[in-house]
């Protein structure tokens, strides 16, 4: 199977499977390497390790198409790219799945807040009209080349009017053409649970470290029957941790050795960026 055609198969399957963010080739090929089946482009991650800005709107469909293809050159898992508010209108949103998919985006994920956007466990969202959000599902889905390019709509109508009205929301982003829903900063475990038995296509459910849902396990929101389990930036927040410990030893002691506890050693570094595959093709053209 080709990655669109697995990321399809992981989403009706319903198991919770576990999707870690990446901010850049380097983030995404540790997550592949690790084994996981799938990577989220992660707009966040974007913005705060490239820009060193909070996530509230500041990267555009360039942005984040660019990185998007620098890590479809790094890894071959499906790749499913937050794409914010589809930066502007219903025909704004046409472009940027165009632009997403020739970048090779396996899933486009659109929200329905008022843009500029912010992180979905911020306080202070809004969110547009439903009508305006159906007419990007819907330009989203006609603007695909690919049939099997998978598109995922969320909704933070939560935090604006309360959990029936995203759940609603979500029931019309379906009826839109939306291949998975995604119901943003639920705030109750009962919440969580309920929403497999309210939504009747596959769901993505995001575990944010220090936000506003509770944190489920992976295989118990499978068993619950959700597809995805989006961990958007642990990666980041597990990294910017290991750059503290690192630069605190080195401001404190002066010096830093290939101690595997705080650095990767250099060979791993090597083998993480594919060298020796760099070097055989120097080899083979020379």
């Amino acid at each position: 199977m080709n990655p669109k055609q697995k990321l399809r198969a992981l989403a009706d399957a319903r198991r919770g499977v576990i999707v870690p963010g990446a901010f850049n080739a380097m983030s995404a090929r540790l997550v592949a390497d690790l084994g996981f089946e799938a990577i989220y482009v992660t707009g966040a991650g974007v913005t705060n390790m490239w820009l060193g800005m909070p996530d509230q709107g500041f990267i555009g469909l360039t942005d984040i198409a660019d990185h998007t293809a620098r890590i479809r050159d790094a890894v071959d898992v499906p790749l499913l790219v937050d794409a914010d508010t589809g930066f502007g209108n219903a025909v704004n949103t046409y472009h940027a799945v165009r632009t997403l998919e020739r970048a090779g985006a396996d899933c486009i994920q659109l929200e329905d807040q008022v843009s500029p956007k912010r992180c979905g466990h911020f306080n202070g969202k809004s969110v547009i009209e439903t009508g305006e959000m159906l007419g990007k599902i819907r330009a989203a889905v006609d603007a695909r080349r690919d049939s099997g390019t998978l598109i995922m709509a969320r909704t933070d109508a939560a935090a604006v009017h309360g959990f029936n009205a995203a759940v609603d929301r979500a029931r019309a982003f379906a009826e839109a053409g939306a291949d998975i829903l995604f119901v943003e900063a639920v705030t109750k475990e009962d919440e969580v649970r309920a929403l497999p038995r309210l939504l009747d296509r596959p769901q993505l459910m995001n575990m944010v470290i220090g936000g506003k849902t509770p944190i489920f396990d992976a295989d118990a929101l499978g068993q619950l029957g959700f597809g995805f389990v989006l961990y958007a930036n642990a990666t980041l927040q597990g990294a910017v941790a290991g750059m503290q410990k690192c630069l605190t030893l080195l401001r404190d002691e002066h010096k830093v050795d290939e101690d595997p506890a705080i650095v990767a050693p250099f060979l791993e570094r090597q083998r993480l960026v594919n060298k020796d595959f760099w070097d055989g093709l120097e080899q083979k053209y020379r």
